[in-house]
C-alpha cells in the first residue's frame, strides 16, 4: 500500500506522485525486458536456428507416412532371379510362393504396376522403372563390378541417387532400390495390414460377415487364437507387456502408502516429540523423493537386475519419500478435537489414532494416493524402457529398429488409452470413496 505525507506542499506532492509512477512505469518495462533477454539467451545458448538447419522435413514426412501406413515389398535376387513379396519384409507376411497381389504379374519377366503411369519391370538382366514426365530408368546389374545405371538425358533429379554399387529412385507412387546382389521395390498403402491375422492364417483376407459367420458356427475360440497369437503385431505379448506396466505402477504406489503412513508420525511435531528424530526422518524423505525415479531404477537394476519388480521398486522408494512428506503435513493439521473426544470414551492410544486420527487424513490420503497411481502409470512406461519391462520395452525396441513406425504408433495408441483409462478409473474411485460417489 502506498501512503504520501499530507505535510508536503503541492509542489513536493507533485514531485512525489511523479518519481512514484516512474518508478512503477521502470518497472513495468524492465519485467518484460528481463524475460526477452532470457529468451534470446535461450534461443542463442540452443542454438535454435542451427537446430532448424538440421531438420529434415522429408524424413518427419516419411516418419508420419509409417505410422499410419505399411509398406508391400517385391525383391528379386540378382543372383538366381528368385521373386519374393513380403508386408513389411516380415516373414509372417511373406506371400507363399508363386502368389503375388494383383499389382504385381510373376514370371520370368515381373511387371510391378505403381498406378498412375509408374512401372518397375524385373527384366532377365536389366531392372527398368518408368517414370511419367521423366523417362525410363535402366539398372544392370553386373557381377562383380557394381549397377550400371542409365538415365534420360539432362541433370540427376534430387529423388534419384546414383552410384557405382547403387541405385536409388523415391518418387510419389514408391521406392525402387537396386544392388549389385538384390533389386527391391517398395510401394505404400494406408492401414495397418495384417493387423488381425497374418498370411499364413486360415482367415487372411476373409470379409467380416464371413468371420462373424464362422464364429457364430463355432470356430469363435480358433479365430480369436489367430489373432491373439498373430507373429507380426504379437497382440498377446502386448497385453502382457501393459499388465506389467500397470503392476509396476500398483505395487510402487500402493507400497510407498503403506511403508510411508506409519513413518509419517515420526515426522510430525504433534505426533513424535524427539525433535532429532523428527529431523532425521525429514531428510530421510527428502533423500527418498530427491532422487528421480529414473536414477533410482538404474541403481536398483545394478543390485537386483532388469525386470518389472526393479521398476516397482524404484517408484515405491520415490514415493514413499513424497507421500511421507505430504502424510507428515497432514498430520500436524488435524484437530486436536476429535482426539481428546475419542480419548474422553477410554479408547487405548492405538485407538485415539484409528479413529481420532485416521479418519481426518483419509481423504487427503485416498486423493493424492489415487492421484500418484495415475501418474506412476505415464512414468512406469518410461521405466519399463530402462529395465526392461511393460509396454515401454516393446515401445523403444520398435523405435530403435526403425523398421515399422505403424508398430511404434500402436504402442503410443495403447499407453495414451491406458493413462486415459487410469485417469477416469482413479477420478471414478475418488468420488467413490472420498464423496461417496456425489
Amino acid at each position: 500500500m502506498t501512503t504520501f505525507d499530507t505535510t508536503l506542499t503541492p509542489a513536493e506532492l507533485k514531485l512525489d506522485i511523479s518519481r512514484l509512477f516512474l518508478k512503477k512505469r521502470l518497472l513495468g518495462f524492465a519485467l518484460p525486458a528481463a524475460v526477452l533477454a532470457y529468451l534470446t539467451y535461450v534461443f542463442l545458448a540452443f542454438d535454435v536456428p542451427g537446430l532448424w538447419e538440421k531438420a529434415n522435413l522429408e524424413n518427419a514426412r516419411t516418419l508420419v507416412s509409417d505410422s499410419y501406413s505399411y509398406k508391400t515389398h517385391v525383391t528379386r535376387d540378382n543372383r538366381n532371379g528368385a521373386v519374393s513379396v513380403s508386408i513389411e519384409g516380415e516373414r509372417k507376411g511373406t506371400y507363399p510362393d508363386g502368389t503375388a497381389p494383383d499389382w504385381v504379374a510373376l514370371g520370368e519377366t515381373t511387371v510391378i504396376d505403381l498406378e498412375d503411369g509408374h512401372t518397375v519391370t524385373f527384366g532377365p538382366e536389366t531392372i527398368e522403372y518408368a517414370i511419367p514426365g521423366y523417362g525410363t530408368v535402366r539398372a544392370t546389374p553386373i557381377r562383380g563390378a557394381g549397377v550400371q545405371a542409365e538415365l534420360p538425358a539432362g541433370d540427376v533429379p534430387e529423388w534419384i541417387s546414383v552410384s557405382k554399387n547403387r541405385l536409388a529412385v523415391e518418387t510419389g507412387a514408391g521406392r525402387l532400390t537396386v544392388t549389385r546382389n538384390r533389386a527391391e521395390v517398395f510401394r505404400y498403402f494406408a492401414g495397418w495390414e495384417l493387423f488381425f491375422f497374418t498370411l499364413d492364417s486360415p482367415y487372411s483376407g476373409m470379409a467380416a460377415g464371413e468371420l462373424l459367420q464362422r464364429a457364430a458356427t463355432g470356430e469363435a475360440g480358433a479365430i480369436f487364437q489367430e489373432f491373439w497369437s498373430n507373429k507380426m503385431w504379437r497382440h498377446q505379448d502386448v497385453a502382457w507387456a501393459i499388465a506389467e506396466t500397470l503392476l509396476m505402477a500398483f505395487l510402487g504406489t500402493i507400497g510407498a502408502a503403506v511403508i510411508a503412513l506409519p513413518l509419517a508420525f515420526a515426522a510430525t511435531r504433534n505426533f513424535m516429540p524427539l525433535r532429532a528424530l523428527r529431523f532425521a526422518m525429514r531428510r530421510l524423505f527428502d533423500f527418498f523423493r530427491g532422487v528421480d525415479s529414473l536414477i533410482w531404477t538404474v541403481v536398483l537394476a545394478r543390485a537386483f537386475g532388469p525386470g518389472p519388480l526393479t521398476g516397482a521398486l524404484a517408484i515405491l522408494v520415490t514415493d514413499t519419500g513424497t507421500f511421507g512428506k505430504i502424510f507428515s503435513e497432514a498430520l500436524e493439521n488435524i484437530d486436536r478435537k476429535q482426539i481428546e473426544g475419542v480419548a474422553s470414551t477410554g479408547a487405548k492410544p492405538l485407538q485415539r489414532y484409528r479413529f481420532g486420527v485416521l479418519p481426518q487424513i483419509t481423504p487427503v490420503l485416498l486423493s493424492q494416493l489415487l492421484y500418484f497411481l495415475e501418474s506412476n502409470t505415464r512414468s512406469a512406461t518410461i521405466i519399463g524402457a530402462i529395465t526392461g519391462g511393460g509396454i515401454g520395452l516393446l515401445l523403444t525396441q520398435a523405435i530403435i529398429t526403425r523398421k515399422d513406425w505403424e508398430e511404434v504408433a500402436y504402442y503410443i495408441t495403447l499407453i495414451i488409452l491406458m493413462v486415459m483409462l487410469m485417469d477416469w478409473f482413479s477420478g471414478w474411485l475418488r468420488r467413490k470413496l472420498i464423496t461417496g460417489g456425489r
